[in-house]
C-alpha cells in the first residue's frame, strides 16, 4: 500500500497542471452599433464630398452619390487659384506653429509649478480659477475680444494666436497636471541636489518625460486652430489676412453655381489635419490614457 501510494504520488506529480482558458471577451453589440452608426455619420458626408470634387459639372446635375464615370482634377487646380490657397493655407500655418508652440510651453510649465505646489493655497486657487474658464465659451467673451485686440493693435493672426493659446491653457493644464502627477518626485529632488536650478529640472528632466501628452496638446492645438472659424473671423481686421476656413466662406457664395469646385477646395483645406492626425493618432491615445488612468 505504501509503494502503491509512493507511485500515485509521483505519477500525480508528473502530471502537469491543466491550464485554465482565458475569459471570452463579451462584445458589447450596443456599442459596436453606435460605433458603426457613428463612423456612417462621418464617412457618408465624406464619400459625398469626394464624388462630387472629382465630377465634372454636368455629372453633377445627376445623384451626388453616384462615383464619377470620367474624373476631372482640374477642379482642385481652379479651387487652388480661386480660393488663393497658398496664402490662405500661410497663414492658417503661421497660427498653428504659435498655438502649438505656445499652447504646449506654457501649459506644461504652468501644470508643473501647480502639480508640485498643490498644497500651497495660492497654487490650488489658481488652478481651480484656471479650470472655472472651461465654462467661459468664446462667444460670450468675443465683442470684449473684438475690442481689446483692436485697441492693443493684436487685430491679426499673431492676435489670433495668443487668444487660441489663452482660451486653451484650462484644458490643456488639466491634462498636463494630471499627466505631471504621474512622474516620481525623486527625480527632481536627485537634480536640485546635483545644483540644478529650477528652470534647469523643469527643461533637462521633467520636460523630456512629458512627450507623449506634449504630442496630445500639440494635435489638439493644430486642429483647433487649423479648423477654426469664428475667432479669426472676429479679430482679423484685414481680409488678406485672414485663414483658410475663413476664405473659404467667403468664396462659398461664388462657387454655389459650382459645386465641384467648392468641395475640391473643402478637401484640400481637410487634407493636412486628416493626413496629421492619421501619423499622430496613437500619441493621441496614449497622452490621454497615459494621463487619465494614473
Amino acid at each position: 500500500m505504501t509503494a502503491t501510494a509512493t507511485t500515485g504520488t509521483v505519477i500525480a506529480d508528473k502530471v502537469p497542471p491543466r491550464k485554465s482558458k482565458p475569459p471570452k471577451e463579451r462584445v458589447s453589440w450596443s456599442a459596436t452599433t453606435l460605433i458603426a452608426l457613428g463612423s456612417l455619420f462621418i464617412l457618408i458626408p465624406l464619400y459625398f464630398t469626394i464624388a462630387m470634387a472629382l465630377k465634372t459639372q454636368a455629372q453633377s446635375t445627376g445623384s451626388g452619390f453616384q462615383f464619377p464615370t470620367s474624373i476631372r482634377w482640374a477642379n482642385f487646380s481652379d479651387a487652388w487659384e480661386l480660393v488663393d490657397f497658398p496664402r490662405a493655407a500661410t497663414v492658417s500655418i503661421l497660427i498653428a506653429i504659435v498655438a502649438v508652440a505656445g499652447e504646449v510651453l506654457i501649459s506644461a510649465g504652468a501644470a508643473w509649478a501647480i502639480a508640485r505646489n498643490f498644497d500651497n493655497k495660492l497654487f490650488k486657487y489658481s488652478f481651480y480659477y484656471i479650470l472655472a474658464a472651461m465654462f467661459i465659451p468664446f462667444p460670450v467673451v468675443a465683442l470684449a475680444q473684438i475690442r481689446l485686440t483692436a485697441a492693443v493693435h493684436i487685430d491679426n493672426p499673431l492676435g489670433v494666436a495668443l487668444l487660441h493659446i489663452l482660451f486653451s491653457l484650462p484644458f490643456n493644464i488639466l491634462l498636463f497636471t494630471a499627466f505631471i502627477r504621474t512622474i516620481p518626485v525623486t527625480l527632481e529632488e536627485s537634480s536640485a541636489i546635483d545644483g540644478c536650478t529650477p528652470w534647469r529640472t523643469f527643461t533637462r528632466v521633467v520636460f523630456p518625460l512629458l512627450g507623449p501628452m506634449s504630442a496630445t496638446v500639440g494635435i489638439f492645438a493644430f486642429l483647433g486652430s487649423w479648423n477654426d472659424f469664428m475667432m479669426p473671423s472676429l479679430i482679423t481686421a484685414n481680409a488678406s489676412h485672414q485663414t483658410l476656413p475663413v476664405v473659404q466662406n467667403v468664396f462659398a457664395g461664388s462657387l454655389s453655381a459650382n459645386y465641384n469646385v467648392a468641395m475640391a477646395s473643402y478637401l484640400l483645406a481637410m487634407a493636412p489635419s486628416i493626413i496629421g492626425y492619421l501619423f499622430a493618432q496613437r500619441f493621441v491615445i496614449s497622452g490621454v490614457m497615459r494621463g487619465a488612468v494614473k
